[in-house]
């Protein structure tokens, strides 16, 4: 009986790190990504996320929410995440250039 609870707390860690690696994901992409990827927006998928890695916190493994919040998670990985990584820059928060203007990168006339 104490391998299987061995397994199933390694089960557990496994998905708080996984739901808290989808979670940070979906921080540092852009806002503007969700919808240029026709998904729900980033403070849906960040709500969403972020109640799914509380509730594998909080209940045992083989509870019910968390499998739902494991649902949830892997939609946004399979889903969610390649969409917006697939759009140009990867849909991640950058910062502007120096060399940047109001309607983008200046180039000096190149």
């Amino acid at each position: 009986m104490q391998g299987f609870a061995g397994f199933m707390w390694l089960l557990s860690v496994a998905l708080i790190l996984f739901s808290g690696f989808a979670l940070i994901d979906a921080a540092i992409r852009r806002e503007d990504a969700y919808r240029a990827a026709d998904k729900q927006t980033k403070p849906f998928w960040l709500i969403i996320l972020g109640l799914a890695f509380v509730v594998n916190l909080i209940f045992n493994i083989l509870s019910f929410l968390p499998i739902i919040g494991l649902i949830a998670t892997i939609v946004y990985m399979v889903d969610v995440r390649p969409a917006i990584k697939g759009l140009p820059g990867g849909g991640r928060s950058r910062k502007g250039s120096s060399s940047d203007g109001p309607y983008g990168p200046w180039n000096g006339g190149r």
